[in-house]
């Protein structure tokens, strides 16, 4: 089942909140990455190594998340190329069509629930450190 031009429009109107949320969470983040904690504890004199690796610690925590948030952006971005090119809605793997209701959920998706489930099994051990 192919998505209506209302359902289309709907899940536009849904990227399109949630890609400015995700903007200004990221000039937040940017704009407060100089943690007045990390601020704090770098400027002890003499600094104390426990403290340094605490406020490294919450520096690279708010570069985590201003990377999830980039991401999440370039999804977001290429969902409304798809829009655009009339291929939104389609799996990128067998070119059947994602249902709508997981579109709501996740609008971002490129993948139809069996695909998508076939490939977190296929490459389920990536990023996963190991010794």
């Amino acid at each position: 089942m192919t998505l209506s031009r209302a359902h289309v429009a709907e899940l536009a109107a849904q990227l399109d909140r949630r890609h400015q949320s995700l903007l200004e969470e990221v000039r937040d983040e940017l704009e407060h990455s100089e943690n007045q904690q990390y601020i704090e504890l770098i400027g002890r004199v003499p600094p104390d190594v426990g403290d340094q690796s605490v406020g490294d610690a919450l520096a690279d925590l708010n570069l985590a998340i201003i990377d999830r948030h980039v991401r999440e952006l370039r999804d977001i971005d290429a969902a409304k190329l798809r829009i655009a090119a009339g291929n939104y809605g389609v799996c990128i793997d067998c070119g059947e069509s994602i249902g709508y209701e997981r579109l709501r959920a996740y609008p971002t998706a490129k993948r139809c629930r069996p695909c998508q489930q076939k490939r977190e099994k296929t490459y389920a051990h990536e990023g996963t450190p190991s010794l």
